[in-house]
């Protein structure tokens, strides 16, 4: 082993006839909304769905197997007025004509994450992403990349919103959230169980392709714009970069973490740096 160093029941209201005013729903309650959320949702029967609404102008396409897999776990489901679509998500939400009713995604606590993972761990921390598709993406690149989990912050960072499970495209119900008070102490925890923790800095020396991926590893990403925060870095094992050939310094955060993790997949495959 290498040297360490530091480097919901209630639905939305309708109001009064021809009113397209919405009205808050319980915190446990979410909206799904797009094809591929709504069909993993009830493909992977993690939480509680209880109807689903299609509009009726929709193309059918996968429509038919949402509408099968509905029937087959005994969930309502009906055809209404794209129109009345408008009740129910903001205008400008892309819902491809169908939308679901269901329990609000739920959070993995961070000790059962990290006791699942094997010899080959893989991990993903999200250090203040903001913007929910970003971290929709990155759920997306994890559950494709096959981690074994990923960890977000409790403050200035979002959360698992309803844009986040529009953007994973049905990945929220594979993978293992788990949100956390303080990252230092995870990163803490992890190096006591002998996982690597791997940042992302443009200014890195080393290259992403140059570190051991087949190590049980953490990868840290940084949010928008600022990066990883300054303590996070320093308390890393190592900063990776992955070099850039033109004139912008750095990719978005959730390429970042496809181009990575995917090279991580690849040594593991072949067994190692090549």
């Amino acid at each position: 082993m290498k040297k360490r160093f530091r480097a919901q029941s209630s639905e939305f209201g309708v109001g009064k006839p021809g009113s397209e005013k919405r009205t808050s729903k319980p915190k446990n309650e979410s909206v799904l909304f797009g094809v591929s959320p709504v069909l993993e949702a009830l493909r992977a029967s993690a939480r509680r769905i209880d109807k689903v609404l299609i509009a009726d102008r929709a193309k059918q396409g996968r429509l038919n197997e949402i509408i099968d897999l509905a029937r087959h776990r005994g969930i309502a489901w009906e055809k209404v007025p794209i129109g009345s679509f408008a009740k129910f998500v903001a205008p400008d939400v892309n819902h491809q004509g169908v939308i679901a009713y269901a329990a609000s995604a739920e959070y993995s606590a961070d000790d059962d994450i990290l006791s699942a993972c094997g010899a080959d761990a893989l991990v993903i921390i999200v250090d203040g992403v903001e913007d929910p598709r970003n971290l929709g993406a990155i759920l997306r690149v994890a559950e494709c990349a096959g981690a074994d989990g990923v960890f977000i912050p409790e403050r200035r960072a979002v959360g698992l919103t309803e844009t986040v499970a529009k953007s994973s495209a049905g990945a929220i119900e594979y993978v293992k959230v788990a949100k956390v008070t303080n990252l230092n102490w995870l990163i803490d925890d992890l190096k006591k169980r002998n996982i690597w923790v791997v940042g992302t800095s443009v200014e890195a020396s080393l290259n992403y392709t140059e570190w051991d991926w087949t190590q049980p590893s953490a990868l840290v990403l940084g949010g928008e714009g600022g990066g990883l925060h300054r303590l996070v870095a320093e308390n890393c094992d190592v900063l990776v970069k992955i070099p850039m050939y033109g004139r912008i310094d750095s990719l978005n955060v959730s390429v970042a973490a496809g181009v990575i993790l995917f090279e991580a997949r690849r040594q593991r495959t072949v067994g190692g740096k090549q």
